[in-house]
Order: structure tokens, then C-alpha cells, then sequence
């Protein structure tokens, strides 16, 4: 028996089950495609399938804060100037994160430094000659340019007026100052040539000591909330907040020359422009451009400036327009939210109904997507990261998507079956429906306004939290976020909330009109 029988609507109906308003049985109506059916509508309508180009552009990434930004951008600007299609991914992190893309291949090049080279990439407990960190590079199938010209060093800075109250010039003072509340960024706190090692070296005694973002840690300085903070020596706020710099007396930090590390794999074309780039910038122009950056908010300008468009014709037209970027943005966002929503829906509408038996099973799966919503979202893309397959790349960011937006649909699909009356359930089988019938037939449509509500959540879910894909390259409307945080500007911020927010309004409304597509007549409230 392939369809419930109009004896048997009536009968079905007769336990309980309301009719439509034009008298028929709402469900009677689906076909056996339904299922199928309500998955890819299930999908939103933005689902954009990723485009394969014709030849593969050489991928820059960068570390998040300006300087790593800016020679991203001037990196990309050589090498289509050279006829090479190049992509920039923004701040995709830090220095592990950055290298690990590098070897995993998501990234050809980024712009990094000896110090931190030879103390986090090589970690050697010594200092390195240039051919001998290029050396210990080519066995990783890894290069590296010459310096770019000057010397990028860490540096502890504080207010100029606290300093000179305090009497502290050289980070040994600091000794005299338990007080001093310390706020580094999270970095620094971990690395080799970092906190732990410099509070040893310099016996300092210092215990409120918290992590915070590169950007904050300078508006934190300036209201006071942090004393001291650590900081790159080319960094242009430096001198924009009047900041001393505490002189490394026991010359704890190394050189940290800025390079460009790259794949050798990688086109010879490709590294015969970024050689270009060496010897090209001393340490005052890199202030400069970094000031430049942070004035205009936009690095793009700043590679102008490097490249004296800017100067000689007061010309950026080589920069991405405003709604150019926020069109790519969101067509990646898109995809990401997507791709992601697809795979929930299709697993998570079987486990739902395999969780609906209840058992130990059903308990476990409900279980296991429960744990899964409960882990912070980094956290889960840093637990992904390392894993065979995944890697700094676009599917870990899908991946993460799809099991946050597992725990809606699987709990609204087991609990929109649970709740199915017993007495339709022995009218079915009275029929001598067989169970696949009764599920695709009887009681998925029963539960469709309960999956769907599922789905919409999951949807929505999604779109907020893709922001986070920028964190490791994958793109999306998170760029301006992390972007806005590092330059402190509100209103590059608002450039990818705004446009998150309003997704997450129109895919809600969009599944609101899906329901009255897909759900019967008669089960609508």
C-alpha cells in the first residue's frame, strides 16, 4: 500500500486530527518526494556554489594588526602588478596560525619576522644567521626573503607621563613597581620570546597580568585601565599617544627583521616579485605607512602610499570600492552560512528522527549535539585547525557551522515526532501502513512546523556566527569586524555587523514564507 486511502484519511482524521479549511486532509496532499523536497527548500535561497577560476591567484595571508595588514596589501599590489593574480586574506590570526595555513597550503605567503621565526617556527634556543633560518625553512619546503629593510622589535611601552612619574625608563625599573597592572596580548603571553621568559629573565614581580587584543591594549593604556603593554617598535600609535618605551637593558628580545616567508612550491615568478620587495622599507616608512593606515582606515591606501600612487596623483583608484567589498563579503558569508545549513539539515533531520525512538541511542545523540553547542566557537575552529583535512581553511569554518546548527534541527525533529498522538499513530498501523509510510506520509508532515522551526534557528545561528570564519582566513562579513577591532574604528565595524544583522532578519523572514509554503493548511497556527 504506496498511499494512505481516503477511507483511511477519514479514519486518521477521526482521531483527532483537524481538517483544512476546504475540508481535506492537509497531509493526504504531500507526495513521497516530500522529504527531498523539504530539504532543498530548507536551504535558503542565497545558497551560492563556490566559483573554480581558471588559474589558481597566489594566496597572501597576515597577521592581525596593521603592519602585518599593510605589507599583505603591498605583497598583493607587487604581484598583480607583475601579472599575478594574488588574493590577501586578512588578519587570519597569529603567528601559529598563519605558519600552520603556510605548510597546510590554504596560504603561499605571509609577511612574519626572524625573531619570531627562529623562536617560534624553528625554535631554536640561539640566535640564527639568515642562512642558517633559511636553511632549517628549505628542509619544511619553506623560503624566505631577505629583510625588508628594518627591524620590527618587541617593545614594553607605558603613558610618557606615568613613566616619568614613576621613574621608570627600562623595563628592569619595572621591578620597582609590583603594582603595575600589565596587559599583553594573548600572543605574547604564550610565545618563547615572550612573558614567561622576559618575567624571568628580569625578575619582575608583576602578577595582574591579563591578555587583550593588540588594538584594545592602547585604548586600555590610554584610560588607565593597563599600565603597561607590549608593542611592536614601528607601530604608529606609539608616537600618536605620546608613549615611552622602556629600553631593554638586558637585550632580552632579538632582531626581528621583517621577511616574507613563502612556499617553494610556489610559482618562480611569484617569488621573484616578492624579492623585489627586499631591502624596500626602513623602519621610518613603515611608521609612516602604519600611521597612514590607521589615519584613513584603509590599508589598501597605505600600499598606495608605499607605492607613491597616493603621493604623486592623490589617486586610490587601484582600491577595492566600498560596495565591491561588501558584495564579496557577502557572497561569501553566504556561502559559508549555506554550504554549512545543507549539511544540518541533512544529517540533522535523520538523527532527529533516529533520536525520536528515544533509548540510549536517541539519548546519545541528542546528547552529543548538546555538548557540541556548548563549546565556544573558537574554541571549536582551534580544535578543528589541527585535524588531518581541515587546516586553516574554508571547509573547518563549515565544518564548525554545520555541527553549531546540528543541536536545533536534531532536537525539533525528536521532538516534533515525540509529540505525534498515540491515537494517530495505532489509526496508521491499523491501516497496515508499512513504517516508512508512516514516517515519510504520516508523521514527518506532522512534524514539519516543529523541523522547520529548527531549521530556522540553525539558520540564523549561522549567520551570526560566520563572522568568526575571518578568523582563519575563510572570509565572509567577520573581515570588517576583526579589521575594525584591530584599527579601533566603530565604523568599519559597523560595515560587517550591520550587513550580518540584516541577513539574520531576512533569512528569518524568509522561512517564515517558507512555512506557509511547505507547512499544511490545516497545522498553521
Amino acid at each position: 500500500m504506496n498511499r494512505v486511502s481516503k477511507a483511511g484519511k477519514k479514519k486518521i482524521a477521526e482521531s483527532g486530527i483537524q481538517e483544512s479549511r476546504n475540508g481535506n486532509f492537509g497531509i493526504g496532499f504531500f507526495v513521497v518526494s516530500w522529504l527531498p523536497h523539504f530539504l532543498f527548500s530548507c536551504l535558503p535561497a542565497f545558497l551560492i556554489c563556490f566559483s573554480v577560476s581558471a588559474a589558481d591567484p597566489v594566496v597572501i595571508g597576515s597577521k592581525k594588526f596593521t603592519e602585518s595588514y599593510v605589507l599583505g596589501e603591498i605583497a598583493k599590489r607587487t604581484l598583480t602588478s607583475a601579472g599575478i593574480p594574488a588574493e590577501h586574506r586578512q588578519g587570519m590570526g597569529g603567528t601559529i596560525i598563519l605558519w600552520q595555513a603556510l605548510r597546510g597550503g590554504q596560504i603561499d605567503a605571509y609577511p612574519e619576522y626572524t625573531g619570531t621565526i627562529v623562536q617560534e617556527i624553528v625554535k631554536s634556543d640561539r640566535s640564527l644567521s639568515l642562512p642558517e633560518i633559511r636553511n632549517s625553512l628549505a628542509k619544511l619546503g619553506m623560503g624566505m626573503t631577505d629583510p625588508l629593510g628594518f627591524n620590527n622589535t618587541y617593545a614594553l611601552v607605558m603613558r610618557r607621563t606615568e613613566a616619568q612619574r614613576l621613574g621608570v625608563r627600562t623595563i628592569s625599573d619595572l621591578k620597582k613597581h609590583p603594582e603595575l597592572k600589565l596587559g599583553l596580548t594573548h600572543e605574547f603571553l604564550d610565545r618563547q620570546d615572550g612573558w614567561p621568559p622576559l618575567r624571568e629573565r628580569y625578575a619582575l614581580p608583576q602578577q595582574n597580568v591579563t591578555g587583550i587584543d593588540h588594538a584594545l591594549g592602547y585604548s586600555a593604556l590610554a584610560n588607565g585601565s593597563t599600565d603597561v603593554k607590549d608593542a611592536y617598535s614601528t607601530d604608529a600609535k606609539i608616537a600618536q599617544n605620546d608613549l615611552a618605551v622602556l629600553e631593554d637593558d638586558l637585550q632580552f628580545f632579538p632582531k626581528y627583521e621583517a621577511v616574507f616567508l613563502f612556499r617553494l612550491s610556489m610559482p618562480a615568478n611569484a617569488i621573484a616579485a616578492l624579492r623585489g620587495l627586499e631591502g624596500a622599507l626602513d623602519e621610518k616608512r613603515m611608521i609612516r605607512l602604519n600611521a597612514e593606515a590607521e589615519r584613513t582606515k584603509n590599508y589598501s591606501r597605505a600600499a598606495d602610499l608605499f607605492f607613491e600612487h597616493t603621493a604623486q596623483s592623490g589617486s586610490v583608484a587601484s582600491s577595492e570600492s566600498f560596495p565591491r567589498k561588501l558584495a564579496r563579503w557577502t557572497i561569501r558569508h553566504l556561502q559559508l552560512a549555506g554550504l554549512s545549513l545543507l549539511l544540518s539539515v541533512l544529517f540533522g533531520i535523520p538523527l532527529g528522527i533516529v533520536a525520536s525512538r528515544g533509548g540510549i541511542i536517541g539519548q546519545g545523540i541528542l546528547g552529543f549535539a548538546g555538548v557540541v553547542q556548548t563549546i565556544p566557537s573558537l574554541a571549536l575552529l582551534a580544535l578543528l585547525v589541527p585535524l588531518p583535512f581541515f587546516g586553516i581553511s574554508v571547509r573547518t569554518a563549515i565544518t564548525a557551522l554545520f555541527l553549531y546548527g546540528l543541536l536545533p534541527i536534531v532536537r525539533n525533529t525528536a521532538t516534533g515526532l515525540q509529540d505525534i498522538p498515540q491515537s494517530l499513530r495505532e489509526s496508521a498501523i491499523a491501516l497496515g501502513l508499512s513504517p516508512i509510510v508512516r514516517l515519510w506520509e504520516i508523521y514527518l508532515p506532522m512534524a514539519s512546523r516543529s523541523i522547520l522551526s529548527g531549521v530556522k534557528t540553525s539558520a540564523v545561528i549561522n549567520i551570526g556566527t560566520a563572522t568568526l570564519a575571518a578568523l582563519i582566513g575563510a572570509g565572509g562579513l567577520g573581515e570588517p569586524i576583526l579589521s575594525g577591532l584591530n584599527l579601533n574604528d566603530h565604523v568599519t565595524i559597523l560595515q560587517g555587523a550591520i550587513p550580518a544583522a540584516l541577513l539574520a532578519l531576512l533569512v528569518q523572514w524568509f522561512f517564515d514564507l517558507l512555512d506557509r509554503v511547505l507547512i499544511p493548511q490545516g497545522l498553521r497556527l
